[in-house]
């Protein structure tokens, strides 16, 4: 059903032209001085000022000597107006110089905002320099009615009541340690249940999936547990025990040899990424622009 507003009978809406009118001798304290600012005739402006009383039905300026004062009416009403035409003149730039870009407030995972999303956002900025990404980081779902938040990067399935999703990637994980602990990748998987895990509280079940999905039935041990992936990371890489990491997130440490593979095989991880957003809210053009580039950057995760 569509939403109706009560709205404002239109014989009680000034024009622009009068309030303008009104608010510059209102603070000029001169008709002249008014006709002057606005390039119009002392005679045009006193026409808008006799149209608007009549209007109100009220008095807000009153002559005095070559000049106007405003009456107590006239001094709460120039308040009322002078807001009115600030909002407007701001919402007026606003519609100008945004019409295909603007801010776009996004929530992020840190992992997945730091090693995933961030270094491809050059390219973002690169095609869209409308558009300015502002991050910030939230670990849980969260109301958008009550945030400035316009998108949020999500985790695991598509159970974030009120929006719509853009799928991104599964988040594939491998078992990685500090190379002092395990020089070369075990050959069976089971031979890690001898080492410390590592685990995450987002995923207390992650080892045990990862065993599963390998066809292992095997009781995992109870282990360190971190609130993130850097944290869990930076343990393992000081040979703490073995870590659970996506792919995205293990590579920049694999790749300088700060960790290593405890095993060579990996599995899916229990959920997928997902850029999510209001579904009860109109789509602005800068969320448009992010939501398709995001598409193409999922081809080659």
């Amino acid at each position: 059903m569509r939403k109706t507003h009560m709205s404002v009978p239109r014989r009680y809406l000034p024009s622009i032209s009068a309030l303008i009118a009104f608010e510059a001798v209102a603070r000029l304290g001169s008709a002249t001085h008014a006709a002057a600012e606005l390039s119009l005739t002392q005679s045009a402006i006193s026409r808008q000022l006799k149209a608007l009383e009549d209007q109100l039905g009220v008095v807000l300026l009153r002559c005095e000597g070559r000049g106007f004062v405003l009456t107590q009416t006239g001094h709460e009403y120039v308040r009322e107006v002078r807001a009115i035409l600030q909002r407007l003149g701001r919402a007026t730039i606003s519609a100008r110089t945004n019409t295909e870009g603007g801010p776009l407030n996004l929530a992020i995972l840190p992992a997945f905002g730091m090693h995933w999303l961030a270094p491809r956002l050059r390219d973002f900025a690169r095609r869209h320099p409308e558009v300015t990404v502002n991050l910030s980081t939230r670990l849980a779902p969260f109301d958008f009615r009550t945030s400035t938040f316009d998108a949020a990067i999500h985790f695991g399935r598509e159970d974030w009541p009120g929006v719509r999703y853009l799928p991104l990637l599964p988040e594939i994980v491998v078992p990685v340690c500090a190379p002092s602990l395990i020089p070369t990748p075990l050959t069976d998987p089971n031979e890690i249940l001898g080492h410390d895990l590592l685990h995450l509280d987002t995923r207390p079940r992650g080892w045990v999936r990862w065993m599963r999905a390998l066809g292992l039935d095997a009781e995992v041990p109870p282990g360190m547990v971190f609130d993130q992936f850097s944290t869990m990371a930076q343990a393992a890489i000081h040979g703490l025990g073995i870590a659970l990491l996506p792919t995205f997130f293990a590579e920049p440490y694999l790749a300088d040899g700060q960790l290593v593979l405890a095993s060579q095989r990996t599995s899916e991880s229990i959920g997928s990424y997902y850029l999510v957003w209001p579904e009860d809210r109109e789509e602005r053009s800068a969320l448009t622009s992010f939501c398709n580039w995001l598409a193409t950057q999922t081809v080659n995760p």
